[in-house]
Formats: structure tokens, sequence, C-alpha cells
């Protein structure tokens, strides 16, 4: 299996690319596998949180470069980046929020997919590079996710250089939200992980999907918009459990409702 998962317990799922002999690249048979699996954890009642890592020296080294050159006709091109574009979409799109525990690499369609995870966090000596430009192969669908996460100009310097950026860059770029040392990345992962999970699945759900929505609309839009969730989560039992147990002050009993 080239992609597993493990239970951590508090509805946690870990979600583990398993190819470290080709960097955990993402291949036709790794994307097929990590979208089912997305899409099946989507569905899944019990899952609250999803991490997702690489198994070896690193997070992904992006497309299977191999298996790119072999396949030489136009729609199978076509064939591998939209699968590769759905999966991104699947985890935006997704009711479960999604945390990127990078180690090692993550590059190209690799750096996509850890940008495209509503959090990211990473090894103090993690590199993150968008390098399509070094082998005549601009990174056009990695940018769409990268773009939206940092500035225009340090993207570009990315898209054009190639060149690799170190953790502490990434961080005060925005493109992950923090860097710890190998021995604590796992603890601090799980610790964000634990207090999302701790709260209304529910009002995780909408407002996720709220987040991504509105940021593709206009100001005035944008309020109307959020403002119709925003009823949308009050007439939930949840906004009024969670109301109840502030103004009484005690832990709030969710009921996903």
């Amino acid at each position: 299996m080239n992609v597993s998962v493990k239970n951590l317990g508090n509805g946690i799922k870990n979600v583990k690319i398993n190819d470290p002999k080709t960097y955990n690249s993402l291949s036709f048979a790794t994307l097929r596998s990590l979208l089912n699996t997305f899409k099946k954890l989507d569905k899944d009642n019990t899952t609250k949180v999803i991490i997702l890592e690489g198994a070896g020296k690193g997070f992904s080294a992006g497309h299977n470069l191999k298996e790119v050159k072999s396949l030489k006709k136009r729609s199978k091109y076509l064939k591998l980046f939209n699968l590769c574009s759905k999966l991104m979409l699947q985890i935006v799109e997704g009711r479960k929020p999604v945390i990127a525990k990078v180690h090692g690499a993550a590059y190209a369609a690799g750096c996509q997919l850890a940008t495209s995870c509503d959090l990211a966090y990473s090894t103090k000596d993690a590199t993150f590079a968008t390098p399509g430009v070094n082998i005549g192969l601009f990174c056009s669908t990695p940018m769409v996710a990268v773009s939206r996460k940092i500035s225009r100009k340090r993207m570009m310097k990315m898209l054009l250089t190639g060149e690799p950026i170190n953790a502490k860059y990434a961080k005060e770029i925005g493109l992950i939200n923090d860097c710890f040392s190998k021995s604590n990345l796992n603890k601090e992962v799980l610790k964000v992980a634990k207090t999302i999970a701790s709260k209304s699945n529910l009002t995780i759900k909408i407002g996720k999907q709220a987040f991504y929505k509105q940021l593709e609309m206009p100001l005035r839009k944008a309020y109307a918009y959020t403002s119709r969730m925003m009823t949308l989560n009050m007439m939930s039992i949840d906004a009024h459990e969670g109301i109840s147990a502030f103004l009484n002050k005690r832990k709030p009993k969710w009921k996903n409702k």
C-alpha cells in the first residue's frame, strides 16, 4: 500500500504517503489512493482531524518524473494533472481539517500538497520548492495552491528561480504555520490536532467551507455570504450549547448537530 491510515485516537487520523523509494512521488497510483482515502475519511463521522505526512526521508518530491516521461500522450498528461488537482480540491473543499506534517523536502506537487492543507507544520530542516523551471516544466498547478498562501513577488521568485526555501523563511512568508525540531514536531502537531478535535464537528465543517468560499468573493458579496453562514451556524444545537456553556462557565457537550 502506497498510502496508509492510522487511528491516533480523539478522532484524529494519520494519513501517510508510503512510497519512500520514490521520495513519496505523486504517481497516478498514489494520487488515486490519496483521493480515495480523503473521500472516505471525509464521510467518516468518527474522523475529526486528518494529519498528512510522508514516510522515509521526506514529505514528497512531487510527480514521479519517470512516469511523467513515459506518458507521452497529451491526453495522459492532462489526466495526471487533472487527477492531482482533484486531490487538492478534495482537501480544500472537504469537511475535515487537514494538517500537513512535513519533514525533508516538499517540492513541486509535494509543495502544492502541503500548501493545500488547512495547516502546515514542519521540521526546522525541511525545505520547500517549486523547481519545475529547472527541468523545463513550469510549476503551473503547484503555484495555484502556493500563490494563495504567499505574496506574488515571493511566489514568482520561487517559480522563476526554482530555488528551495528553508522552514524558517517558509514560516516568515506564511507558507507554513510553524517549524519545530524533529523530536518535537509530532508532539506539537498532535497538540494542535487535539485542540481542533475538541470543537464541534458541525461548526468546523461550516467554518472551513465558508473560509475558502469567501476568499474568492468581492468584499460585499463575502459579507452577505458569511452573514448567511453565521445564521445557519446559529440555528444549530451546538451553537446554542456552546453559548450556554460559556455563560454558565462549563465545558460544552457537543452533539455535532
